[in-house]
């Protein structure tokens, strides 16, 4: 039976990153951490990979000592309550603590928040192994894919194989500064509380829960993860100590929602992971044709295309959990796939480098500020995987993509590779 006591400790959140997004979602979780203090403790850590930085002569802080000489990011932060590299001009909450150290900064916390680029993810969890609780939950809002020898496993699924934890997925049409701007938006919430941290999991209609309830099998209760990562073992985890408030629907909605960011919370962890992934591709088909002026009915063509192929490699690939719905009814598909096709930096990159005639790898070096793409290194891991299965032919549009980074085809050629149905047609002709 299911605890009645009173819980005596609350959660502690830390954020895995701190970039643009990163910063942004710690802003986020910090205020949300500091209005619900019955549930959440009011600090929020924030992991931050330390470097020098010198605030720049156009800053605010230009004429402040701190601008005299390079100065640790960290410190920066901490003391100007302002990310100045990677979120300039936006005001942080004071409850946010950036800490260069990974160990201290993940020290008993039981929320752990992954943000950061997904190439460095598998370091950073090795790094982490050992040093977290043993029954941490995790969300990633990381956007990519991770491709190797076994196969192709979300960084969700990735993320709890590798820690021994279970761990759900954040994404939507959620450009970082207009999120950091307090201007609205929405975001989708993939998380099935794992059937042994409670037995009363969210019911059907809780408002901010997912419309279909849980469809957890409560009898279950083996500790093992209810989805094992697609070519992975099962995972055994340990119960949420009942000391802790449940991390149900409702309390993961009070985590993350805010009066300008709504959340939705669902339980296809799959499907929001893979729109957050593959429309990075999609927004550089986009960039390219929108580079070569070929207007909103062109951009409209690949967007469509895109989305039949996010769903195709769902159902594919992780069709035992994958929604339909998630793709064509959720922020985190057809939203974000607007989005990141109109104002994404994939898309501006893309796009740019078509209007220029240079390289994509050498906008990117210029205009994001030493971050990288998603988009590109998403495509290659990709068109790997898909290779290997012996499945390019089947999407066109991520198979196009590759080949013009790789040069093999220009932006001009996008129109003939996915145009399928007419090949089809002309082979039956």
């Amino acid at each position: 039976m299911g605890s009645l006591a009173v819980n005596s400790k609350k959660h502690k959140v830390c954020i895995v990153g701190s970039g643009n997004w990163g910063t942004t979602i710690a802003k986020v979780v910090a205020e949300n951490t500091h209005q619900h203090g019955d549930i959440f403790e009011p600090e929020v850590q924030m992991w931050v990979f330390e470097e020098e930085y010198q605030i720049p002569k156009d800053s605010k802080h230009a004429s402040t000592e701190l601008a005299s000489k390079p100065q640790k990011l960290t410190e920066l932060i901490n003391t100007l309550h302002e990310n100045v590299k990677y979120l300039p001009d936006i005001p942080l909450p004071k409850n946010i603590i950036a800490n260069p150290d990974l160990a201290s900064a993940v020290h008993d916390a039981t929320i752990l928040v992954f943000n950061l680029p997904h190439q460095f993810i598998g370091r950073i969890c090795d790094q982490l192994k050992g040093k977290i609780v043993p029954y941490a939950r995790g969300i990633s809002c990381i956007k990519g894919l991770e491709v190797s020898d076994k196969g192709c496993q979300l960084f969700s699924d990735s993320i709890g194989a590798k820690l021994g934890i279970y761990c759900g997925a954040l994404s939507g049409a959620n450009i970082a500064t207009e999120v950091a701007q307090e201007k609205f938006s929405e975001t989708t919430v993939a998380y099935e509380p794992p059937s042994m941290d409670s037995q009363h999991p969210t019911p059907s209609g809780t408002p901010g829960g997912s419309p279909h309830g849980s469809h957890l099998d409560l009898t279950q209760l083996d500790g093992q993860i209810q989805r094992p990562a697609r070519g992975s073992q099962k995972q055994r985890l340990m119960a949420l100590p009942a000391e802790y408030p449940p991390l149900s629907h409702t309390n993961m909605t009070k985590l993350f929602h805010r009066p300008y960011f709504h959340v939705h919370l669902i339980n296809d962890v799959a499907g929001v992971s893979l729109g957050g992934a593959l429309k990075n591709i999609v927004a550089l088909a986009a960039g390219f044709v929108d580079g070569l002026g070929w207007g909103d009915n062109a951009k409209a063509a690949v967007m469509r295309v895109g989305i039949v192929e996010e769903v195709k490699f769902g159902k594919a690939f992780f069709g035992d959990s994958v929604r339909t719905a998630t793709f064509t009814e959720e922020s985190c598909g057809v939203a974000d796939l607007i989005t990141s096709c109109s104002g994404g930096r994939n898309f501006r990159c893309a796009k740019m480098a078509v209007k220029e005639g240079k390289g994509i790898g050498e906008i990117e070096a210029r205009e994001l500020n030493g971050q990288k793409l998603q988009g590109t290194s998403t495509a290659y891991e990709v068109h790997e995987f898909l290779r290997k299965e012996g499945k390019e032919g089947e999407f066109p549009l991520f198979t196009a993509v590759w080949r013009i980074l790789e040069g093999e085809k220009k932006p001009e050629d996008i129109p003939d590779m996915i145009n399928v149905e007419a090949r089809k047609a002309g082979e039956r002709g």
